[in-house]
């Protein structure tokens, strides 16, 4: 299953819409923001991509809990199971105790992807906002029973294209 993953959008409405609509054309089956989503706009266009999503508050976002039925948004660490795994999703890094088999995490603003020797996933897809740096971020994981495949994709500035750098790594067997 591949699972397309954003975080940290601030304002930037437009830049979302990309970075949303390129995890689509990638095969995306069901999307993560991983905080500060900021713009109501962005729930729409997680709501509106006919897609299943799940949303974590930042600590950008208490504004939004008036959403908060509208929207699939929760708070933080929340846990569930997709793709037969075990995910733990938050902004802040607080959480980041080893007991998921994926973790995602937000806040940083900065691309970090890590898999222990003991079988735990942690991601960062990076902001997509383009605020720390001129440069948009977010990942594809892709799920299988054998392996996680993190694609991490950049799309500069002045770029019409996101490029993108492929981590692999052979999951635990539970």
């Amino acid at each position: 299953m591949k699972i397309g993953i954003l975080s940290d959008t601030h304002t930037k409405v437009q830049k979302a819409k990309e970075t949303i609509d390129m995890l689509i054309s990638e095969g995306a089956k069901f999307l993560i923001h991983a905080g500060d989503i900021v713009e109501v706009e962005i729930l729409e266009m997680l709501e509106d991509s006919g897609l299943k999503y799940i949303a974590v508050y930042g600590n950008n976002d208490a504004h939004l809990a008036r959403y908060h039925t509208k929207y699939n948004l929760v708070q933080e660490p929340h846990y569930f199971k997709l793709a037969k795994t075990n995910f733990k999703l938050m902004h802040l890094p607080y959480y980041l105790g080893a007991d998921s088999e994926v973790i995602i995490f937000g806040h940083t603003h900065e691309f970090s992807v890590e898999f222990t020797p003991h079988g735990t996933l942690y991601i960062n897809p990076g902001e997509s906002c383009a605020r720390n740096k001129q440069v948009s971020e977010c990942v594809m994981l892709e799920v299988t029973d054998e392996q996680f495949l993190v694609t991490h994709y950049t799309k500069a500035e002045k770029s019409l294209e996101f490029e993108n750098e492929k981590f692999f790594y052979t999951r635990s067997k539970q």
